[in-house]
């Protein structure tokens, strides 16, 4: 059986191959990528696998951009830490959705559900799958939630030469000229993959709020506010002498979300 990993995380991929082995599935270790553009080059060399693990956030971008330049056809099994992509993945040819960690069990259900579909469309040209209601995608939603609350980022990483490097504590998110930039402390910025919008999404709203169109900041970091022009309000920072400022429009968000 001719399996494929997409995986940037080493003790993920570890896993998935163990999970393979310990169910008899391969005997060989498959091919590991960690990124879109060795996973398109791979993709591009190589007859179409009989199944596809993908993670979603690889070292350098969304597994997304993947499919969307590639036309993957084979069942994907996603495995991720994030729920919020729950709707693109079954939008493809995703058939399960693990969230990590998870256990062999679980594994072992999504590999049950390949193996009936395997079953069902032998020797017969599949139809296309339908679309999944929007009462079942709030269902699938919920049951990927643990204890009912959406897991969220506990960390940002950026890509570097020999790997990921992961940031400290990151006071505040700026998005400059299509380029979202992670500012720690110190004021250094590290460049992220993905939009603004996409990393909100993926931070603790608890946590991260937003001040306007270009900027999101971390509580944490917060140390006083000050009325401003406007309607607007400038935000100074611990240990800083960045200043941010909210627009008049998303003041009143601001106000409720840092008392909140």
């Amino acid at each position: 059986m001719n399996i494929l990993i997409l995986e940037d995380e080493e003790l993920a991929a570890r896993q998935t191959v163990d999970f393979l082995q310990r169910a008899g599935l391969t005997t060989n270790v498959p091919p590991v990528l960690r990124s879109v553009e060795k996973a398109l080059a791979w993709l591009e060399s190589n007859p179409m696998p009989d199944l596809l693990f993908s993670d979603i956030e690889l070292l350098d971008g969304n597994v997304f951009s993947l499919y969307e330049r590639f036309r993957v056809t084979c069942p994907i099994i996603f495995t991720t830490a994030y729920d919020q992509y729950l709707l693109p993945a079954f939008r493809g040819n995703g058939i399960a959705y693990l969230l990590k960690p998870f256990s062999y069990e679980q594994f072992a259900e999504a590999l049950d559900k390949y193996q009936f579909l395997r079953g069902s469309f032998a020797g017969a040209t599949p139809a296309p799958a339908p679309a999944l209601s929007p009462e079942v995608l709030r269902e699938l939603s919920q049951a990927l939630r643990q204890n009912g609350q959406p897991r969220y980022r506990q960390r940002l990483s950026v890509r570097v030469r020999n790997g990921l490097y992961v940031l400290p504590e990151v006071a505040y998110l700026q998005a400059d000229e299509g380029v979202v930039f992670a500012v720690d402390g110190a004021g250094a910025r590290h460049p992220l993959t993905g939009t603004l919008t996409e990393l909100e999404a993926q931070l603790d709203p608890a946590r991260f709020g937003r001040l306007n169109r270009s900027e999101l900041v971390n509580v944490a970091f917060v140390e006083r506010v000050e009325p401003y022009f406007n309607n607007r309000l400038v935000v100074k920072l611990r240990a800083s002498t960045a200043s941010l400022m909210t627009s008049a429009a998303q003041t009143p968000e601001f106000r409720r979300w840092l008392e909140g």
